[in-house]
């Protein structure tokens, strides 16, 4: 490589350690790499060719997002190879859930500066997303922001898009009082709430490397959990199973997620004792003492994704969830009501 700038480089920018980033990720997105994927990094556009096969009325549906201040927790603990898997599932699980089945990824990590091996780490995690969510990372963007960003630091983000034949695009409007509420258990915090996570347990190494023994782990280790990415677990609950609406449970909690799924006229009722919280939101609502209202309306609280479903085919969808190594249980129903959430 020939390009080289003296100049640039003591303003703050080397793009050398961008090519030598190029070259230490490029085992990672070999790993991705599917039917599809035509093109190679360093172009500049990602080619994927779609396979139409069965598909009628192909329609795109693309999802963006970050991983937001969760990456705080990656600095302080200097780990830096799983949020790239926590931005893939940030946009993956949201595309599923109207039917559409991912088929590639793009990331932009943003830096203060560009230290390769931190930069390929990264990008490890983004591919072991793309890995579990069965879709290509055919291309993205490293940007190093001297002065607008400290060194040390950076910013992850990125995008999707899947497909869906048109007559397959879930419809909530097919809803009605009686279906059942199926959740699928979450691995942790995810990749919301995290300024309220971290003014809990006021976030510093020292906090981060303590041992709690009902989570089995330290506080960094539990919080840096990877998002779970539930596409296996959705993809083959369609082929199986009627599925009405699907809810991803993210920032919002579930006052905010569940109702996005449902028509004016239906509520979602839960019943409280149905809920499997895990252990850490149990340990952050103690900590800060935080109102149960509050953790359920920023946080997961275990559920990552609420799948409706008819209640003759609850069973059904229950046992397609979990063949594929996700964990699913009934947890509540859909009534007339227009409170969008009831928690009972």
């Amino acid at each position: 490589m020939k390009s080289y700038s003296e100049s640039y480089k003591k303003a703050g920018v080397d793009v050398t350690a961008g090519y030598k980033a190029v070259e230490l990720m490029k085992s990672h997105i070999a790993r991705t790499m599917i039917p599809g994927a035509l093109s190679g990094i360093g172009g500049f556009g990602g080619l994927f060719e779609l396979d139409m096969t069965g598909i009628s009325k192909p329609v795109l549906v693309s999802g963006t997002d970050g991983v937001g201040t969760k990456v705080k927790i990656a600095f302080l603990m200097d780990k830096h190879d799983t949020v790239g898997i926590d931005c893939v599932a940030m946009c993956v699980n949201d595309i599923i859930c109207c039917g559409a089945k991912p088929q590639f990824f793009l990331d932009y990590i943003a830096c203060g500066k560009n230290v390769p091996e931190k930069i390929a780490q990264l990008v490890s995690g983004v591919a072991e997303g793309c890995v579990q969510a069965e879709c290509a990372l055919i291309g993205g963007e490293t940007a190093e922001h001297p002065g607008l960003m400290p060194e040390d630091e950076y910013d992850l983000a990125g995008f999707s898009v899947g497909v869906v034949d048109k007559d397959k695009i879930l419809q909530p409007d097919t809803q009605k009082a009686g279906d059942v509420l199926i959740a699928i258990k979450s691995s942790g915090v995810h990749s919301n709430g995290f300024s309220l996570v971290r003014n809990v347990f006021n976030v510093n190494e020292q906090n981060l490397a303590r041992h709690f023994s009902d989570l089995g782990t330290t506080l960094g280790e539990s919080l840096l959990t990877p998002t779970r990415i539930y596409v296996k677990a959705v993809m083959n609950l369609l082929s199986k199973v009627q599925v009405k609406s699907i809810s991803h449970i993210t920032g919002g909690g579930f006052y905010e997620n569940i109702p996005r799924s449902l028509p004016a006229n239906l509520s979602a009722k839960i019943e409280r004792n149905a809920v499997q919280v895990l252990p850490i939101f149990d340990l952050i609502a103690r900590t800060g003492n935080i109102p149960e209202r509050d953790m359920f309306n920023t946080f997961n609280m275990g559920v990552g994704m609420i799948v409706a479903v008819d209640k003759n085919d609850a069973d059904k969808a229950v046992a397609a969830i979990n063949e594929v190594g996700d964990e699913a249980y009934i947890l509540g129903e859909l009534v007339e009501s227009e409170e969008g959430v009831i928690i009972c």
